[in-house]
């Protein structure tokens, strides 16, 4: 604990207006889980949209502002796959959903190699940032829990929801995954490139 403290006081943690955006995503994905437990589908919509804009701006914002810290390089990856993730799994236990559990097991264990994989890179200088693959599954993550959340509150609700929603969140989110593996399997190859051409020059 007191590691903790002395981490949170330290230079290295800016309180800027990008960290305070990514901790306030991880506070409104800790709410979109509990709105999901208690079948809130809508405000777990809500919650979800408003948490992936802070996602863009606060991208958006350090980069325009030069406002990029190690906190937030840290703290802004490991927010994006507590929602996306979290999300996912809540989601893949629900009935309706259109979310399999093989789907979100497959993205959530993505997720965890390259999170591996990115922390042994950097840790030997390497820059392991995010390529075009990993941006766009992102979207299609966001878009397939998007339908899905829509489509579990259009079950509750008195109007139904429209006839393609369901088979189009299904394949919406068997492409995510499809992508999600593709372009981990491209950050496994980049690592494995960067850790060898390390090992030789050692």
């Amino acid at each position: 604990m007191p590691l903790v403290v002395s981490f949170l006081l330290s230079s290295d943690l800016i309180w800027n207006v990008p960290n305070t955006l990514t901790l306030g995503r991880v506070a409104l994905a800790v709410g979109c889980f509990a709105a999901l437990s208690l079948h809130g589908y809508l405000i777990a919509l809500v919650l979800f949209v408003v948490a992936s804009v802070t996602d863009f701006v606060d991208g958006w914002w350090a980069r325009r502002f030069d406002q990029k810290t190690r906190f937030g390089r840290i703290a802004d990856p490991f927010a994006d796959k507590l929602l996306v993730c979290g999300v996912l799994i809540y989601l893949a236990a629900e009935a309706g959903s259109q979310i399999a559990p093989w789907m979100a097991v497959a993205i959530v264990a993505r997720e965890l190699l390259v999170t591996m994989l990115r922390s042994e890179v950097e840790v030997s200088g390497g820059d392991f940032s995010a390529r075009l693959a990993g941006k766009l599954k992102m979207v299609l993550q966001c878009a397939a829990c998007l339908m899905s959340l829509w489509l579990l509150h259009a079950g509750q609700s008195a109007a139904s929801s429209p006839a393609w929603l369901p088979d189009a969140t299904y394949w919406t989110a068997a492409a995510t995954v499809v992508l999600t593996l593709y372009s981990g399997w491209g950050y496994v190859a980049l690592a494995a490139g960067m850790l060898t051409a390390d090992r030789e020059a050692a």
